[in-house]
């Protein structure tokens, strides 16, 4: 046994249980099963052409010395990242602690309190802040949080402008570069037309539905916006405001200036530049838009008993709902990143914060100062944070990089210098001599930081913020260590066990892989940094590009979308730039099988496609007539067709490469969703099923963390002759000949965590990545044949197999008045997150357990399944008071005086004999999801509540 091999660390079963699991499921050999799964035609017939595995020390010594060549300059880049702290207690405790990181999103709102309660600070900060009335639990990043806010006033445009299709949006000249590029890419599709100008010119007209500001500008100039609210809102334009968060503690609150919509990033809350991402936008509006609200929401309701109980609000703007109806295909959030903002909110309280805003702005007054005595000129005439002086930029610009800083060079006149917390007398020092040097002046020197203020008396803020007890009592580091871990407590993560979701792939996510995202030399690069600065990022990026080439056998691949919804929608406006190049601008129909994830109809609208859905088999698979006749129907205007592979339903389907070339036939490209490939990586791959472009999620098949509902990546990689069109960025640029306009804000998107994926590549080696695959669908079938007799499985392959992933079917389970929704929630008295209820087919579970998973962990799973089995037995439609439909039961419920149920307090906490050695208590019972709907309440109790 080789000990210093990863594989072993991250595939579960030992060689010994895999024979035993081979023999459970009826096969001699791995190859047998893989052969019975898998369709022969499209089996890869050489190895994947990838270096050898490193071991976990190799790595451990590659990624410090490829680190090294990141060189670590002070930026004063600014456009929208700073440089932040992270205190070393949500560092240690959220950030580096597999509780909070590994944990799936909140679907099931009674073990995952913890998690809800700190996204619930997040938004009740981001509300306070932004002086709006309902927040989301996070976006993206700030550039596509502002193209959904240029969506939403798009949705909720007045009765008579959608009937005169008013379609202008303008966007101030002061927004930042990368927001623009995004802006410009979703705003076209739509049918939105944006007009860029100055705002003090603007004329008002009734062209317009909405605008667009920044706060402060790009380069810091901060405006008073209230005057052009005040008109737009005269004549019907309702407004968004870009505004960094840090400013807000100082400025007035673009709510009291009247705004719809406020956005941004939280990222310098304690949040790592890691050259670009993962950050968390945040997005507030008013309440009569919640309904067309992007992206999720926390809400306050109550349980069964009435008590106090979080949980994801207003599920009907679910994509798997809305599908091409949807005015947004985000179903996720940034929800590790916006629990560390939320919870640097509570760590320093308003107080905190003021103080930390009023460094920086003094930090900013006393450059501009120094920099005056030496006879520079400083041209914004109010500001926070950033000035902007006119100098010779070239000659500051050889000085700064000797001296290892980046500043912002407008123009060969006009330098940019953004401040931060970080930021020192020190450095105040540094710049000056800097600035001194350039012009031939004696620098001063700075002993302290002057008074002075440069916000306009009229913008200034008064109203109060962050009353709430959650942010006036956690200050100081033990306080806070147990508030984090209170919650932590609440949350039932991959470090307590299984969490077996279809088509979500909760795998291992190595601590060998996660520990460079705490090195300086990784996390604290600017994205806009100059490429000589990045080599190490560099290199990295490039080389995970090129292993995700060979992985999916393409010709080239973009890793800039920072989300699988996100990638679904660059893979199509790749497609869309690829027709139209060819001058087909006619061609929009998308074919979509009918049990596609809502998120691929929402994307195909979004780039401007018309959806015609495909019909599917009853036994799961696509009708291939019905593809057949629509293709031929459609092949003048045919653009794709976006399907699933292995399917949705868990199957690898034999006509798949029938399925590919109807399409290719009919003047169509493929679009393939990477949802599924944990089951394709080193046996299959989307070139040789005859796909153009797939998307993959880093944080499904590639192992970076779920944390809780994000950060994801969604990288997508293309076929030759769509590599011309890959996204590029308008500050540092990427992509192809023929590129896109941008998709996320940062060059490579949330370039820190792909040194995850990075590193499971390395560390698997081609051999460990096609063992990692086998393994995975051996697991699926272990827990199909062990459940067999007392759960159907409603898809098979031709050969009676699942692929990595399986259905149950639950449905029958209603004659005794048991919901699937029961058995998930039974799932948690034995310890266990449910499976996907009800995806893809209503009234069932996805069960999806990875290679990471070893035999032991299957079979208490099995053995939990296999009771509740027994449970549902013993259950009458006329009595509902059953163990079910009671479930969970929580410890207070357990230890009540009173006991009124037909069974044991012994069966209702501990079932099995397993679950008393690590027993996990929900913290609340069944959450009324309809109460919290119907009394929507997405922040913490108002002050007056304490009193």
């Amino acid at each position: 046994m080789r000990t210093d091999a990863f594989a072993l660390r991250h595939i579960g079963p030992s060689e010994d249980d895999l024979q035993k699991m081979l023999k459970t499921i009826g096969t001699e050999t791995m190859e047998q099963l893989i052969f019975e799964t898998i369709p022969d035609d499209i089996r890869l017939k050489s190895a994947l052409n990838l270096e050898p595995a490193m071991t976990e020390y190799e790595f451990a010594n590659h990624i410090k010395k490829l680190g090294d060549k990141n060189k670590m300059f002070q930026s004063y880049i600014g456009l929208g990242y700073h440089q932040a702290i992270i205190p070393a207690v949500i560092q240690r405790n959220i950030f580096e602690n597999p509780g909070w990181y590994t944990a799936y999103t909140p679907y099931q709102a009674e073990i995952a309190q913890g998690r809800l309660e700190a996204i619930l600070n997040f938004q009740t900060m981001v509300i306070e802040l932004t002086g709006m009335e309902i927040a989301n639990a996070s976006l993206l990043d700030e550039s596509t949080a502002a193209a959904e806010a240029m969506a939403l006033l798009f949705d909720v445009r007045s009765r008579e402008q959608k009937k005169n299709n008013v379609n202008k949006f303008f966007v101030s000249e002061e927004i930042l570069p990368q927001t623009l590029s995004v802006l410009q890419t979703r705003s076209t599709p739509i049918g939105v037309e944006l007009v860029i100008g100055n705002h003090e010119e603007f004329d008002f007209s009734n062209d317009f539905y909405g605008a667009i500001l920044q706060y402060p500008g790009k380069f810091g100039q901060v405006y008073d916006y209230a005057g052009f609210i005040a008109k737009a809102k005269a004549n019907e334009i309702k407004v968004a405001v870009a505004a960094d968060i840090l400013s807000l503690v100082k400025l007035t609150s673009p709510g009291e200036m009247g705004a719809d919509v406020v956005l941004g990033t939280t990222q310098r809350f304690g949040i790592p530049l890691g050259y670009g991402g993962p950050h968390a936008a945040y997005f507030a509006t008013k309440e009569e838009y919640k309904r067309s609200m992007p992206g999720r929401i926390i809400g306050v309701t109550v349980d069964t008993d009435g008590n106090r109980a979080l949980r994801m609000a207003l599920q009907t703007r679910e994509q798997h709902i809305k599908r091409d109806k949807a005015t947004s295909n985000i179903c996720t959030a940034q929800v590790l990143l916006s629990v560390m903002a939320g919870m640097y909110a509570v760590y320093h309280g308003p107080k905190g914060l003021q103080y930390i805003a009023n460094k920086v702005h003094a930090s900013a007054v006393t450059l501009a100062n120094e920099l005056e005595k030496l006879g520079l000129y400083q041209i914004n005439t109010a500001y926070f944070d950033t000035i902007v002086v006119k100098t010779a930029a070239k000659n500051v610009k050889a000085i700064a990089e000797r001296n290892e800083v980046n500043f912002y060079y407008i123009d060969e006149n006009t330098v940019s210098i953004s401040l931060n917390e970080t930021t020192s007398i020190a450095d105040l020092n540094k710049i000056v001599a800097i600035f001194a040097e350039a012009n031939g002046k004696q620098a001063t020197t700075i002993s302290e930081l002057q008074n002075g203020n440069q916000i306009p008396a009229s913008l200034e803020r008064t109203s109060n913020f962050l009353q709430h007890d959650v942010f006036n009592k956690y200050h100081s580091e033990t306080a806070l260590m147990r508030y984090i871990k209170m919650l932590e407590r609440k949350d039932l993560a991959l470090n307590h066990s299984m969490i077996s979701l279809g088509s979500c792939t909760m795998k291992l996510n190595a601590a060998s892989e996660m520990l460079p995202l705490s090195m300086a030399q990784w996390n604290n690069i600017h994205p806009f940094a100059p490429l000589d600065q990045a080599q190490g990022y560099q290199e990295m990026l490039a080389k995970l590009e090129q292993q995700l080439n060979v992985i999916t056998g393409f010709a080239g691949t973009t890793l800039q979308p920072n989300s699988g919804a996100q990638g679904e929608y660059a893979g199509l406006m790749v497609i869309r730039a690829y027709h139209q190049s060819r001058g087909d601008y006619h061609r929009n129909i998308a074919l979509i099988p009918s049990s596609a994830h809502g998120t691929n109809p929402a994307s195909a609208a979004m780039a401007g496609m018309q959806v015609v859905v495909t019909k599917t088999l009853d036994n799961g698979n696509i009708d291939v007539e019905d593809l057949r006749e629509k293709a031929i129907l459609h092949a003048a205007n045919l653009s794709c067709l976006m399907v699933t592979y292995p399917s949705t339903h868990g199957v690898f389907e034999s006509a798949i490469r029938e399925i590919t070339q109807i399409i290719h036939d009919n003047g169509g490209q493929v679009y393939m969703d990477g949802a599924n490939m944990n089951a394709q990586v080193g046996l299959t791959n989307p070139a040789t099923i005859g796909a153009d472009v797939c998307h993959l999620n880093l944080h499904k098949t590639f192992a970076i963390p779920h944390g809780g509902g994000g950060p994801g990546v969604g990288p997508i990689c293309v076929a030759p002759q769509l590599v011309p069109f890959l996204p590029t960025n308008p500050v540092i640029p990427t992509g192809g000949e023929q590129a896109i306009t941008a998709i996320s804000a940062a060059p490579w998107g949330s370039a820190l965590v792909c040194l995850i994926s990075y590193g499971y590549i390395c560390m698997l080696g081609a051999e460990g990545l096609k063992k990692a695959t086998e393994v995975a669908i051996l697991n699926a079938n272990y827990i199909k044949e062990k459940l067999n007799g007392h759960y159907d499985t409603l898809y098979s392959g031709e050969m009676g197999r699942a692929a990595h992933e399986m259905i149950l079917e639950c449905r029958p389970f209603k004659e005794k008045g048991i919901e699937v929704t029961d058995i998930a929630k039974r799932l948690m008295d034995y310890g266990f997150h449910a499976p996907t209820v009800s995806f893809p087919v209503a009234g069932t579970l996805m069960i999806e357990p990875t290679e990471s998973e070893n035999l032991e962990e299957l079979d208490r799973f099995c053995d939990a399944m296999i009771s509740i089995r027994k449970e549902i037995e013993s259950a009458t439609i006329e009595n509902p008071n059953n163990i079910l439909k009671n479930a969970p039961h929580t410890l207070m419920m357990v230890a009540a005086d009173t006991w009124i149920y037909p069974y044991t307090r012994e069966q209702a906490a501990f079932p099995l004999d397993y679950v008393a050695e690590n027993k996990f208590w929900p913290t609340v019972r069944r959450a009324d999801e309809a109460y919290g709907d119907r009394n929507l309440v997405c922040s913490c109790a108002p002050i007056e509540a304490y009193i």
